[in-house]
């Protein structure tokens, strides 16, 4: 130790194959970029139950919408391409149109971190940040779909004389109540299994298929399914009750599915009057025609039933990472960012719970 020198192994350095070498902090950031990652897919419920679609570039994705053909019986003899120099009655005229799902804005998260801060802390701070984070966006992406399935069912139908999912009042179970406006009025648990069961049959009469149904709830109605009335621990439904083939579980606070529908719980179900606020005022998409993004009226929304064909997600960036040390600020700047766009395909397969 002569000059009193030494060569330190930095354990933050990135050594690429050519022995070049990266800044010192390069291979700490990979520890925070999992982190975010890991917390985007870990809160979210509605990813898993729609249609996404990723392109490489451009500002929208079109998705074709097809009818349904006709059959006849056919007459011996007859010319099942034409009649007369007319069109066949035995050649179907399947209606066709186009959804388009155009690329919002980037979405971003971000937080700066002080070096100062960072090297005087006793804990990981980033992991922290990380986290928080990826709660941000997860948030955002939920609750966007969230109301692009609403949206989907009050929305029309895609083809003329198409069918429509609509609104179902779970007090009366009926789906002619129209929109309800003012607080959501306390629903029972008898009250839920029966519009579940409603909404299977509207989901049967629109052809939707069986496999991929699901219901996202409130955890207030969710857990309503379990325990009936508000402390009514005697189990008023047969959701949990296993004599008559509940899946349902008191120990486990769980109940998996009714009619046949897979049964989730969110905190990102809408709730208030969202409709004259700006939140989402940026997005490029409008699933509801008010000119306020993803943002309605919803003070009487209390889940959905759906398919996952239902609403679609045109994703053109994935959830990504970036992040920079500046040196004017004596600090790292990170940034958590995705640039995605929802949209309704087929409101035949949505159903808002109402009360």
């Amino acid at each position: 130790m002569a000059d009193g020198l030494t060569s330190p192994s930095r354990v933050g350095v990135n050594q690429t194959t050519d022995g070049s070498f990266a800044q010192d902090n390069a291979l700490f950031l990979k520890k925070f970029s999992g982190e975010i990652l890991q917390t985007f897919e870990e809160s979210n419920i509605f990813k898993a139950l729609h249609t996404i679609r990723t392109i490489e570039s451009g500002k929208s994705a079109q998705f074709p919408v097809t009818g349904i053909a006709t059959a006849s019986y056919h007459t011996p003899g007859e010319n099942i391409a034409e009649q007369g120099g007319a069109s066949s009655k035995y050649l179907s005229d399947i209606k066709k149109t186009e959804k388009i799902i155009n690329i919002d804005k980037m979405l971003i998260a971000s937080t700066f971190l002080a070096n100062i801060d960072d090297v005087k802390n006793h804990y990981d701070i980033r992991s922290v940040y990380a986290n928080e984070l990826g709660k941000a966006l997860a948030v955002r992406f939920d609750s966007a779909l969230a109301k692009v399935f609403i949206a989907a069912a009050r929305s029309s139908a895609s083809l003329t004389g198409g069918n429509t999912g609509g609104q179902l009042d779970v007090a009366n179970n009926d789906f002619s109540a129209g929109d309800v406006t003012g607080t959501p009025a306390s629903v029972s648990g008898a009250e839920l299994v029966a519009a579940l069961f409603s909404a299977a049959q509207k989901l049967d009469e629109n052809d939707v298929p069986s496999d991929g149904r699901f219901c996202v709830l409130r955890p207030q109605e969710y857990y309503r399914l379990i325990t009936g009335n508000v402390g009514d621990l005697a189990i008023s439904t047969s959701a949990v009750n296993k004599d008559v083939g509940g899946l349902g579980s008191i120990a486990s606070g769980s109940i998996p599915q009714v009619a046949g529908i897979s049964i989730y719980k969110s905190n990102h179900i809408p709730s208030g009057n969202l409709g004259g606020s700006d939140a989402d005022g940026d997005a490029d998409n409008d699933p509801f025609g008010a000119g306020n993004g993803y943002n309605a009226d919803f003070r009487n929304s209390l889940g959905i039933v759906s398919h996952s064909a239902a609403v679609g997600t045109v994703k053109l960036l994935d959830l990504a990472t970036e992040s920079e040390y500046q040196i004017e600020r004596q600090g790292t700047l990170f940034v958590a960012k995705y640039a995605m766009g929802h949209g309704v395909l087929r409101p035949e397969c949505a159903i808002e719970l109402v009360a």
